[in-house]
């Protein structure tokens, strides 16, 4: 999966689209607690992600792969996310 853009949203929430036309979203929040991701717990933080295509990353170091994403994300409509309030940036 090749990673097209990122969307922050609310409650530390991914939007996710991918090359292939899926959509889904992420949620960061079981990761928060592990050591390399607690600095996303800064809301402003969380929200400088920044996409490496195959992977996305942050400031702080933290970072994971498409396949970690792909594994884990919920399937939503393109139409769907963008009915809920974010931040954007890809």
């Amino acid at each position: 999966m090749n990673i097209v853009e990122i969307i922050p949203k609310e409650n530390y929430i991914l939007f996710i689209m991918a090359d292939n036309g899926q959509t889904g979203s992420f949620d960061m929040r079981p990761y928060l607690e592990s050591e390399a991701f607690a600095p996303l717990k800064e809301k402003g933080e969380f929200e400088r992600v920044h996409n490496g295509n195959y992977f996305i990353e942050w400031d702080c170091g933290a970072d994971l792969s498409a396949d970690t994403i792909q594994a884990r994300w919920q399937i939503v409509s393109h139409t769907e996310a963008q009915q809920n309030p974010h931040v954007s940036r890809s």
